[in-house]
């Protein structure tokens, strides 16, 4: 699917705005809300404070829309964030997959208790990992024991890397190759470990069992009847389609805001970590997904059966099938998922009912608090109610 499918091309058209920090909040109202008295607002101030170049956000509920975006959508610059801008949602894109499996476990053409040998004869052998001994509810629940490939891949681990590689092309199976050939997890890592290389080969299992692509069957089981316009797979296109911000990496070197990585070829995250959506898209989607729109409920259910996650380093986290269950402040839970890929930084969660949602990203690292500031926002803003 190209990209002039779903947007037009060209500049940002923002040269022309004067003002180097932009925050804007919208709602049901059509009068102004003090910035004191607006939480949103302050969230993504404070985010903006750890030192990424840009943040956007917005805040839904049934009746409800609230966005706020500080920073410049290109550093040194004075245009402000777009508006609903396009970015790379990164680990998000686990949870489309997951749902797609889920509904094909709902259709009865598989099940989670499959072993990845039984889709993917001989695909998964080696020292590292063996298919016959894995199951599909363990790729998606991350307790498979596969390595995850992320460190084998040049263009994600380091600037010369990046400039070197940052428009190579993989396929699934090489980037399985790429994983096995590594040492298997310590012991103390197989119950729980995260591993990009799991989506990859739920992508894998997708296409055999539906005789499409893994992005074929998004477009038509999820973005589609969602009416997600601005989502998709970007197949072999490198680029992010306007309006968006760009992204920038220092490659955890803590060297400051680092290069310019906005170009990348995302065959590197099929699966995984490839899509490129919107904030409101994705609160669409996570919306859909609690609300019971996608997934039937024992496949609901068992998405939303969490176990322990103590990889994530979070307190308190557990996870699903492609959805991580996290402490709400005001008490209880929430669901979603974080995302990075290459300086774009998003965190989506939604009440377990569907009803509200909240999606924040930012470009670039940032530093030690943005994570941290990421998931405030959306921990208080799911607990705050609006009239």
């Amino acid at each position: 699917m190209g990209v002039s499918r779903r947007r037009r091309r060209g500049g940002l058209g923002l040269a022309g705005l004067a003002a180097a920090l932009l925050v804007v909040s919208t709602g049901p109202s059509t009068a102004a809300t003090p910035w004191q008295a607006d939480p949103l607002r302050r969230h993504v101030e404070a985010i903006h404070d750890t030192g990424v170049v840009g943040v956007s956000a917005e805040v839904t509920s049934r009746h409800t829309r609230d966005r706020a975006r500080a920073g410049t959508a290109r550093r040194d610059t004075a245009g402000p964030m777009p508006r609903d801008g396009s970015f790379r949602i990164g680990s998000a894109t686990k949870t489309f997959t997951a749902a797609v499996v889920l509904q094909l476990v709902g259709e009865g053409r598989m099940s989670l208790d499959d072993t990845v040998e039984q889709w993917l004869p001989g695909v998964l052998r080696g020292t590292a990992a063996d298919g016959r001994l894995i199951s599909v509810r363990q790729l998606l629940q991350h307790t498979s024991g596969v390595p995850d490939v992320q460190p084998e891949i040049p263009a994600l681990n380091s600037a010369a890397g990046y400039r070197a590689q940052r428009t190579r092309s993989y396929t699934p199976e090489e980037l399985v190759r790429l994983a096995v050939r590594q040492s298997p997890p310590a012991a103390a890592e197989r119950d729980w470990s995260y591993s990009n290389t799991n989506y990859v080969l739920a992508a894998m299992i997708i296409r055999q069992v539906t005789g499409h692509s893994w992005a074929q069957e998004v477009d038509r089981r999820i973005i589609r009847p969602l009416g997600l316009g601005e989502t998709f797979a970007p197949g072999p296109s490198t680029s992010v389609p306007d309006p968006h911000a760009r992204s920038y990496s220092s490659f955890g070197t803590g060297t400051g805001i680092g290069i310019d990585v906005t170009v990348l070829d995302p065959g590197m995250a099929v699966g995984s970590g490839s899509l490129i959506s919107t904030t409101h898209d994705l609160s669409r989607f996570y919306s859909a997904l609690l609300g019971g729109r996608l997934l039937a409920p024992a496949q609901l259910e068992e998405m939303t059966t969490t176990v322990s996650a103590p990889g994530l380093g979070m307190p308190g986290v557990r996870y699903g099938l492609g959805l991580g269950e996290l402490p709400l402040p005001c008490g209880g839970t929430y669901f979603g998922h974080p995302g990075e890929l290459l300086g774009y930084r998003s965190w989506s969660g939604v009440t377990a009912d569907g009803a509200r949602t909240a999606v924040v990203y930012a470009t670039s690292e940032g530093g030690p608090d943005t994570g941290p500031a990421l998931s405030t926002l959306v921990g208080e803003e799911l607990c705050r109610s609006r009239p």
